[in-house]
């Protein structure tokens, strides 16, 4: 098993960068690479135990994910992923917040860990990293002015 961390300073307060990402079906509304996404029993995104199902941008393939937690207090998400185009098996990360007082700001961590053959994993670590979170903690940053 692998793990990929990536980490940012977004100029946002927590509550109001937490309000963007609480929601487990609104990744569209803040990550390129995710072209739409629905709750597939039309149920509440932030029920434990619910699955989204995601179309990538660019018609790059399906992605059900499931919420496993989802902490207000903690400001912290942790999904798995159920069904993906990428060669990773027994994927699960978790999205968390903390407060930076100085500014108003908040830290971010995106962290993953997963199985990923030997061949595949420099290009996971990669894709995951860069291409999913940073990617998603650029867009956020764009969101909230820096």
């Amino acid at each position: 098993m692998i793990r990929v961390t990536t980490s940012s300073v977004i100029n946002a307060p927590i509550d109001t960068l937490w309000q963007a990402i609480r929601d487990f079906n609104a990744l569209p509304d803040w990550h390129p690479t995710i072209a739409s996404s629905k709750v597939e029993d039309g149920g509440s995104p932030d029920r434990i135990g619910c699955i989204r199902s995601m179309e990538l941008a660019g018609g790059g393939g399906t992605i059900r994910e499931k919420l496993l937690t989802l902490s207000d207090s903690e400001h912290s998400v942790t999904y798995s992923i159920l069904a993906s185009p990428m060669p990773v098996e027994n994927y699960v990360a978790t999205l968390r917040l903390l407060p930076v007082t100085d500014g108003n700001r908040s830290f971010a961590e995106w962290t993953a860990e997963f199985d990923v053959s030997a061949e595949n994993e420099a290009a996971m670590r990669k894709l995951i990293g860069r291409d999913v979170f940073q990617t998603g903690f650029d867009s956020l940053k764009k969101r909230f002015g820096g």
